[in-house]
Parts: structure tokens; sequence; C-alpha cells
């Protein structure tokens, strides 16, 4: 973490701090000639890695409200740098603070110009920082540290006056919705605590008359309230002085109060209302500041470093977070392992004690081998139609002259519903000889042919049908009964009056096909 240190820049003299740890501590007052500027290049020669901060509190301040078109962007910046030129000869140290955006039927962009009226003063200091490579975090100003340090101190209203008083002399600000309008500097000599308290109401009924004639203030409406910050031992006489009227209310508060608010622990001695400026400046900088981007460019260089830096550790602690995961992971799985291998060697404990009382022999194994073929020859004697029903499908599929009337699917002993169906093979023979079961399909049907006259032709179709059925060997054909029967002379014999005619029907047929179980 870089030092951070803040020059505190008067028209006087100029005062170099350090802040650490919420504290502000002086560490060498420069004059503003070159004895001064000389002394303050020795001390950077010793802390060229620290992070400066400039804090100008002068009377030469200029503040001008200025209107710019709506724009976005680098055109909008290139504007704002246009009327920066037109309103200030050098502007190294000019800023443009936002306003808001007036009424009206063109949306143009309010802007405060704001620039010294003398900015050759900063440049040998300014130089200085960069001969040695000091970072410079920027150039504020006490007006525009203002609005942080009253929106802390709780300022309510839609304007508010903040009066400080400063080593330079007595500060006051005018802030208007949040953001600072106007802004002077009043020198003091030495005064008392009752002599500085009605200063300060006289500055700031002038400061009020002088901004309604500018009518940045209303002539009528409810008081402004004014924010004073008492110097040390000073907020009694300051309360008894600052009495509140229709125009304005004084709120007093003590800077020992104000620090302790604003987060700064300890006051040195002899301090004034500067300090509070000073912590802001270092705590939290706005965003509108003097200095240009070529005097910050060792800043931003720290910056990018530094986000470089914190995305590394943000990786490295992402890969820690997941190695972390990952272990735990694998330890539970370790875990899960261990109890798996612990259940196993209970098993087979457990194994081992029930198959302790069986008797040990040696054809255990075959035994159960065995027992697994004869289950399987068991369950292939389970006579199921599917497969015989499938493989009389796809024989039909090959003539489709044929039309099926009926199929009768069963399984029979072949001695049981009568010999005399099977005796026409030899097969259904070797069954009725051994006994074994068959399954018998009986399919009955009719040939649809284009001349139903052509009785040869209908009986070769059946015939080549029934040939198609036993080219399985695993089937046979038991029984056939054509639709006309061929004598040893040639001629046809069977009922054949009704289906010459037109209108007879189709000429039927018998079929048996059986297939011996396993």
């Amino acid at each position: 973490m870089s030092e951070k240190r803040i020059l505190y820049f008067t028209a006087g003299e100029h005062a170099l701090y350090r802040y650490s740890a919420r504290r502000l501590a002086l560490e060498a007052r420069l004059t503003a000639d070159e004895a001064g500027l000389e002394q303050f290049r020795e001390l950077l020669r010793g802390k060229a890695g620290a992070l400066y901060y400039v804090m100008a509190d002068l009377a030469g301040e200029d503040f001008h409200e200025d209107q710019i078109p709506y724009l976005r962007g680098s055109d909008r910046q290139t504007v704002i740098e246009r009327r920066l030129a037109q309103r200030y000869r050098d502007t190294r140290l000019a800023a443009a603070l936002p306003l808001g955006y007036a009424t009206g039927e063109r949306r143009n962009e309010r802007l405060l110009l704001a620039s010294f009226t003398n900015t050759q003063q900063f440049e040998p200091w300014l130089n200085a920082l960069s001969e040695t490579g000091a970072k410079l975090a920027g150039v504020f100003s006490a007006p525009l540290l203002a609005p942080a340090l009253a929106a802390r101190l709780g300022a309510r209203g839609e304007r508010c006056f903040v009066i400080t008083a400063n080593r330079a002399g007595l500060r006051q600000c005018f802030i208007e919705n949040g953001r600072l309008r106007f802004a002077r500097l009043e020198r003091t000599s030495d005064m008392s605590p009752e002599a500085l308290a009605v200063f300060v109401r006289s500055e700031t009924a002038r400061l009020a008359q002088y901004l309604a004639t500018l009518r940045a203030l209303p002539r009528e409406g409810p008081p402004i309230q004014v924010l004073v910050l008492a110097p040390p031992g000073q907020r009694a006489a300051f309360e008894q002085a600052l009495v509140s009227d229709t125009r304005l209310a004084f709120l007093t508060v003590g800077i020992e109060d104000a620090a302790r608010t604003a987060g700064l622990r300890g006051l040195p001695p002899d301090s004034g209302a500067e300090l509070l400026f000073l912590q802001l400046a270092v705590r939290h900088p706005p965003r509108e500041q003097f200095a240009r981007r070529e005097d910050r460019r060792s800043f931003y260089i720290w910056q990018l470093q530094r986000g470089i830096a914190a995305a590394g550790a943000l990786g490295f602690a992402a890969c820690l977070l997941f190695s972390g995961a990952r272990w735990l992971e694998i330890m539970g799985l370790h875990d899960q392992a261990a109890a798996q291998r612990q259940s196993a060697r209970e098993a087979a404990r457990e194994y081992e004690r029930i198959t302790a009382t069986f008797p040990v022999t040696q054809t255990t194994t075959e035994n159960l081998r065995a027992t697994v073929v004869e289950y399987q020859k068991i369950a292939s004697r389970n006579a199921l139609p599917e497969p015989a029903l499938v493989y009389v499908s796809q024989v039909m599929d090959q003539f489709p002259q044929i039309e099926l009337d009926s199929l009768t699917w069963s399984v029979e002993r072949p001695g049981e519903k009568g010999e005399a169906k099977l005796a026409a093979g030899a097969a259904a023979a070797n069954a009725t000889a051994s006994g074994e079961l068959a399954q018998v399909l009986e399919i009955s049907g009719r040939v649809n042919a284009t001349q139903s006259s052509d009785y040869r032709a209908i009986t070769g179709q059946v015939q080549r049908f029934a040939e198609a059925l036993r080219a399985d060997p695993a089937y046979q054909i038991t029984r056939t009964q054509l639709p006309f029967d061929v004598t040893s002379e040639g001629t046809l014999s069977g009922d054949i009056g009704e289906a010459g005619g037109r209108g007879g029907e189709a000429p039927r047929f018998t079929i048996v096909l059986a297939r011996k179980l396993p």
C-alpha cells in the first residue's frame, strides 16, 4: 500500500501532511518561494513511491456558470475543452463541474467552469512531482470538497452555506442540490472568538445578498441553512453571535465533533478546518478535479497495476477455493471407499459364518451349473405361440392370393387327440412313439384366384404354399387337405359344383403344421 501525502497549498505558505490510519500528521511547513520548492524536492527524493494529493485553498479561484448542448462521450469532452479554453488562458488546472440540465425547449447541460486566476504558482510544484516520478492523484480545492463535507455533517435543504475557518482564511461555499455553485475566501487576521463570530455573520449576510443580486438565490423563501464549523474551544462564542433570522438559519458544529463525524482520528494542535478537507481529499476524492490527464499519468499506471494485482489475487483465491472444494470432494470419496471396503469385509465375514455349517464338497459348483442348465431347458420347453405365428405370417407375405380364414394353435401329445391326424408324416410317427409334446397349427384358408375355374392352378398354389411352410426343418406338415384331389388318371375329384359358378365361394384348404418341442 503506497503512502499518502497531501500538499496543502495556500498563498502564504504550504504544508505537507502524511495520512495513515485515519490520522493526519504534519511532516513539514514549506514557504511559497524557491527555498520552499527546493525543500519539497528534497522530501520527494526519499519518498518517490508515495501517492500525492494537492489541496489548494486560495482566494483567486474563478467560478463561471455556462451551458452546452446535450452531448455524450468524446463530443461532450471536446465541447467542454473548447469552453474552458475560451474562458481561461491556461487550462492545465481547469475543471467543468456538472450542475444538471436546464429546463426549457432545448435540453442543455449546465456546467460550472472553475479554475485559478494564477495557475503559474502551481507549475514548479507539479513539475517537481513529475520529475521525481511521484504519483499525483489529483489537484483539489476546498470548494470542490465542500459538498461532501456538508453531506457528512448532515446539511439539509435545497440550498446551504458551508462556512469554515481554515488556515488560509474564512472559506464560504454555496451548495445547491448537493453541487457547488459558488465559493469565496476572506482573509482573517488574529481575531478573538467573539470578533470572528461577528465577522462570520456579516460576511454570510453579504454573500447571501450578492448571490441574490446574481439571481442565484431567491429573494423570498424559507431561511437558508448556514453550517458553521467553529474552531476548537470557540463553539459557545459562535452560537451566541450566530442567531438565526428569517433569512439565515445558523447551525454551529465544533471542529472536534465534525472530525469524528468525518472519520478523522485526532487533530494536530493549532489546526483548522482545512484538515477535514484534506481527509476528504484522501478518503473520498470527488470525481471532478483540476489536474489534467498528462499530469496524472503515473497515477493511472499505478491504478492499472493495482487492478491487475487485484485480479490476479482474485483468480488465485478462486483457484484456492476450487482446489479446496475438490479436496473436500476427494476426501468424501475416500471416506465412501473406506465405508464400502468395510461393508465388503463385513459381508465376507457374514458369508463365511453362514457357509461354515454347509458340508464341504467338490461338486457344489457342478451341481449349480447343472441346475442352471436344467432351468434353461425347462424355460425352452415353454410353448409360446409368438414364434410360430411370426413364421406363418412371414410365409403368407409371399402368397398374397391366399386368404386366411382361421388359425388354431395348440400343444398336444400326438396320441391324445387321435394319432390319425399326425400319421401323414414320419415326424409325427416319431413323436407318437416317443410321447413328446408338439406345437400344432391348423391353418384354414382359401385361394382368391382370378379364374376360379382353373382348378389345377388353385391346387398348385396351395401345394407351393405348403412347401414354403416346410422350408424350416423344425416345422413339419402332418396333414394337408386340398380343395381338389387329383386321381392317378389325372382327373379332378371333389365338390366343384358351387365353386365353378360365378357367384360361388373360393375353394378352401386346410394345412396342419407341427413343431416338436425340445
